[in-house]
């Protein structure tokens, strides 16, 4: 039998940059600690486990950093050795290509966040969901980073008041492959925050990446694929195919409607970066050809406001749990501006607000602190930098429960 071959993303992680990056941040420790836990494994059980505990604690490496340092791509890179690696092995164990797609899924599930969106057991709890996407375009730039995945490893953990109650938020990150959303990635991570009897999320915002110099909030999506290629080089224009037993009204909405309020949030000082309330869409009008137009008019979609190859579906099926489920549960889109490219092939990220300042969206820049609780030596995930790439490479090693590791 062959060995199975790496995808397209996986491949471009054997590349100089991605290895310096890799290099720069520590997280180059994480594949060879990986493949010896790999080789070590004595049956599926062991294998299950050990994904799980790597995927995690890959996670919690990338959301313990120091906010003014937060990275995406160290994560991103370091991922896609470990599956690359995790896809060619070959055990001493029978192996079935169904488990091992398990297995990988399993290390996906754990290193983007999506086992640790826990809330501590408090009725009186806002539980907010933030979710970010993966860098994408890299065969145009291979350092590209992607904003809303920065947002996602800074906001995890943060804590706020608002309206006298305080808000907890948790966060996670979706791929930008076109058959994760296939295989309902979105579903497995997000329904159950929905459907729960109780301790349900009260809101979840999606956030992507956008158009330089400002926010976008998507207003409006639908329910259809564009045509961009993902980060396998795969393309899958067409309706948005749902997974099975998802709840979803019938007959099943072809747009969804943000629930934020736009016109506030525009019209608030937002410093650098104005915010725009994003309400064109593309809808094939009866007898014709796609029109432009603003806001839909209840055709059928072909483009919808948010601007990532999947951004649209990731929106769209956030906004379908609340519907389908009714539960009350505000779901929102937000596309941040782009990150403009390091000076330096591995160097830190050039935002382009200036000065370290961070803003909301609506200009309040609250001070986000991390919320009280036993996750981790650093108390509640406390804010604390990654420290020396040693420290970095100890910890992995030694895989000690660290800030954000739940």
């Amino acid at each position: 039998m062959s060995r199975p071959t790496r995808t397209a993303e996986e491949a471009r992680a054997d590349l100089e940059t991605p290895q310096a990056l890799l290099r720069r941040s520590g997280f180059a420790a994480a594949l060879p600690l990986f493949a010896a836990d790999l080789d070590d494994a004595a049956d599926l059980d062991g294998a299950r486990r050990l994904v799980t505990s790597h995927g995690r604690r890959l996670w919690a490496e990338a959301v313990r950093g120091s906010p003014a340092t937060a990275d995406d791509r160290p994560l991103y890179w370091a991922r896609l050795t470990l599956t690359a690696r995790l896809r060619s092995w070959r055990p001493g164990f029978p192996l079935s290509e169904a488990d091992r797609a398990d297995l990988l899924s399993r290390l996906e599930h754990a290193s983007r966040g999506h086992d640790a969106l826990v809330f501590p057991p408090d009725d009186g709890l806002l539980r907010v969901i933030v979710t970010g996407f993966d860098p994408f375009g890299l065969d145009d730039d291979i350092r590209r980073s992607n904003p809303s995945g920065v947002a996602a490893i800074t906001l995890d953990g943060a804590a706020l008041t608002v309206h006298g109650r305080r808000a907890v938020v948790r966060t996670a990150l979706f791929p930008v492959r076109w058959r994760d959303f296939t295989e309902g990635i979105v579903e497995r991570a997000l329904l159950p925050h929905y459907t729960a009897d109780s301790g349900a999320a009260d809101a979840v915002i999606t956030v992507s990446q956008g158009r330089p110099g400002w926010f976008d909030l998507e207003v409006y999506n639908g329910a259809r694929r564009g045509g961009g290629a993902d980060n396998d080089g795969r393309t899958a224009e067409g309706p948005i195919p749902l997974p099975p037993q998802v709840p979803v009204p019938h007959p099943r909405p072809q747009w969804t409607t943000t629930s934020l309020p736009c016109a506030r949030i525009a019209a608030a000082d937002t410093g650098h970066h104005p915010v725009r309330g994003n309400t064109e869409v593309t809808e094939i009008p009866a007898g014709g050809g796609p029109s432009r137009v603003r806001g839909p008019r209840r055709r059928a979609p072909r483009a919808g406001g948010g601007r990532p190859p999947a951004s649209p579906q990731r929106c769209l099926g956030c906004l379908g749990h609340a519907d389908g489920s009714r539960v009350p549960a505000p779901g929102d889109g937000a596309a941040g501006p782009v990150a403009r490219p390091p000076d330096r092939r591995t160097g830190p990220l050039v935002r382009s607000a200036g000065r370290g300042r961070r803003r909301t969206r609506a200009g309040t820049a609250p001070t986000l602190r991390r919320p009280a609780g036993p996750r981790g030596r650093h108390g509640a995930g406390a804010v604390s930098r990654q420290g020396s790439v040693p420290a970095l490479r100890r910890r992995l090693a030694n895989g000690k429960r660290t800030a954000g590791h739940r």
